[in-house]
Parts: structure tokens; sequence; C-alpha cells
């Protein structure tokens, strides 16, 4: 809901708890310290968000075997941060060890490896490299149009993210094509005054975000 404060209240009152009852290596403990990441994170304070997500997988490191689905959580998580604070060689690390462990553990048309490419893709956007954001966001939505009912919002993100990139290199019929596939999907899925069908009015019309 966006009500941060609150969520980070309610997740310490949890935290507090498992602190008091658990080892402080405990599995649930981690649970707690990526959650209060997360909040972090969408506040858009990363230096809070890095330590507890850092707190979080350093538990399961040390609990977990190397190629543990929870791994390539908190690697993708780390990773996201990095992203937003815009540095890229660093998120595509912590991108990249996600997706190695998610490969490996996973079927190849998992969801999960979907948001792996798919995050790898936006940070190759964020770079400039196109080509290289167009093959990984594709890798991703074949995955998705496979997985997924084809009303799904993750297709919406899909497509408005492979418009993005054509946006970026100049081929308007192409953007706008993937914007309007992606605007149609939203358009059922969501009430009229949601704020992602703004950015969808937004990205059809050729504006700045």
């Amino acid at each position: 809901m966006g009500d941060y404060s609150k969520a980070l209240e309610f997740y310490e009152k949890s935290l507090k708890i498992r602190e008091k009852a658990l080892p402080p290596n405990h599995p649930e403990l981690a649970i707690s310290y990526n959650n209060i990441g997360g909040v972090y994170n969408d506040m858009g304070d990363y230096s809070k968000a890095l330590e507890f997500y850092e707190k979080s997988h350093k538990i399961r490191e040390n609990a977990l075997p190397s190629n543990h689905p929870d791994l390539a959580i908190s690697y993708n998580n780390i990773g996201q941060v990095y992203n937003n604070l815009g540095d890229y060689s660093k998120a595509l690390e912590f991108y990249e060890k996600s997706l190695k462990i998610r490969e490996k553990a996973l079927p190849p048309n998992h969801p999960e490896l979907a948001i792996s490419y798919n995050n790898i893709g936006g940070v190759y956007n964020n770079m400039g490299d196109y080509s290289k954001a167009l093959e990984f966001y594709e890798k991703s939505l074949k995955i998705r149009e496979q997985a997924l009912p084809s009303n799904h919002t993750d297709l919406a993100s899909s497509y408005n993210n492979i418009g993005g990139v054509y946006d970026n290199i100049g081929d308007y019929s192409k953007a706008l094509e993937f914007y309007e596939k992606s605007h149609k999907i939203l358009e059922k899925a969501l009430p009229p005054n949601h704020p992602h069908l703004a950015i969808s009015y937004n990205n059809i019309g050729g504006g700045d975000n």
C-alpha cells in the first residue's frame, strides 16, 4: 500500500521476537532482515536496504547449500539496490550470480528465470547497451508468454520494457506496438486511476517518465 513507516513498524516487531527466540543464524531472521531491506529499498534509502539485505544474505550463506533458491533471491535483491544506485557493474555481478543458481535449480521456463533475465535486461538498458537489453528482455518475455495467462501484468511489464528499448533506439513504430500491448493488459487489470496506467499513457504519448 506504500505505507512504509507502518510496514517497518510491523517488520521490526516481528524481528524483535525472532531475535529473542531464535539463534542468530536462523533462516527466519534472514526473512525478517530481507523484508526490512525491501522496505528501505522501496523508500529509496539504499544504504539501509543494502545493510539489511547483506545481513539476510550472510545468514543464508551460512545456513543453506550454495545452490539454494533463497540465495538467488538474496543476490537478486542486492543487485537491485546496486542498480538503483547506478552501480551497474555491481548490479550485473549480483544478478548473474542469482541467474546462475536459478538456471541450475529451476526448469527452463520457470517465472523466476524470467525475473532474472528481465533484471539483467534492465541493467543493460540503463547502461545504453540496447541490443543486450533486448536480448534479455526477449528471453524473459518468451518464458512469460509460455508460463503466464495472456492478461498477466508481468507480460505488460515485459512488453513495456521492450517498448522502452525500441523507444531509446528511435524505432518508434515498434515502441508503440509494444507500449500498446502493455497498455491493453493494464487497462483490463488495473483500476482506472492506477499510477501504472498514467505511465502507460505517458509512454504512448512519447513523454518523459
